[in-house]
């Protein structure tokens, strides 16, 4: 494979790259995601996605022979540096073309568990989902009207690179309401003001669950057109927890439903 040495702080290519990083208008615009890590270019890679472009500092981490990108650039400690989005990184960088999943092109299971989230505005929280919905094995997760990137770097460190495992799929509310009623799926509102436990609904059904922002909550959307509304108790001073914990919590109930 043919190798391109980068050692100027000052390359074009390098200026680019953290542009990638810094912005979302970048990344739209240029069609292009930034993805740091070999595990997480692995899993990007075993989901059928493409390396545009891969930075890898040999000096820091291996080489990059395991990887198939139809580029390779070595960099130095110090570019690496520079491009590197998060501490302590493994001296690898990709570049990726993001993949799209829609409603139409979803694979459902016989019974699916669906992950929905409202407005999402932390790609923290987000990528804690994403590494909840591949350890339960999920359908899928849909986000409607999101404020956030769902390829932001941070959100594709904190998902360790589930976000490449898991479908992802970005709509409206008003299309995912039809959608749930055309498939049968049945869907439940997570809200503090719910008098149903999430621990009486049978979610061996076709389900999904719908949470929203820590600061507002639901819209009265789905809080209005839901199945039901669902709580988890709070026995604390507190109430309510971090919208992934929540997340985590209900979803691995559907699991514990579905194994028995």
């Amino acid at each position: 494979m043919k190798i391109e040495v980068i050692s100027s702080l000052q390359n074009p290519k390098v200026k680019n790259l953290v542009k990638l990083f810094e912005k979302s208008s970048e990344r739209r615009a240029q069609q292009l995601i930034v993805v740091e890590g070999l595990r997480e270019l692995g899993l990007a890679i075993s989901a059928g996605m493409q390396i545009s472009q891969l930075y890898f500092c040999p000096t820091i981490g291996a080489q990059a022979e395991d990887l198939v990108a139809d580029q390779y650039f070595e960099v130095t400690k110090e570019v690496f540096a520079k491009i590197a989005y998060r501490e302590n990184s493994d001296g690898f960088i990709g570049l990726l073309v993001p993949r799209f999943y829609t409603l139409e092109t979803l694979s459902l299971s016989e019974s699916p568990f669906i992950i929905t989230l409202e407005a999402v505005e932390k790609p923290g929280n987000l990528g804690a989902i994403l590494r909840t919905a591949d350890a339960a094995n999920i359908d899928a997760v849909i986000i409607c009207d999101p404020k956030t990137d769902i390829y932001n770097p941070n959100a594709i460190r904190s998902s360790v690179g589930c976000i490449f495992t898991v479908p992802i799929v970005v709509t409206t509310n008003e299309e995912l309401k039809v959608w749930f009623d055309e498939k049968g799926i049945q869907y439940f509102a997570a809200a503090l003001t719910a008098e149903k436990l999430y621990t009486e609904i049978d979610f061996k059904k076709p389900s999904a669950i719908i949470l929203g922002t820590e600061a507002t909550g639901l819209s009265e959307f789905w809080l209005n057109k839901s199945t039901a509304q669902i709580k988890i108790p709070m026995q604390g001073k507190i109430d309510s927890l971090n919208v992934s914990i929540s997340t985590a919590v209900l979803t691995f109930e559907a699991n514990r439903q579905r194994n028995l």
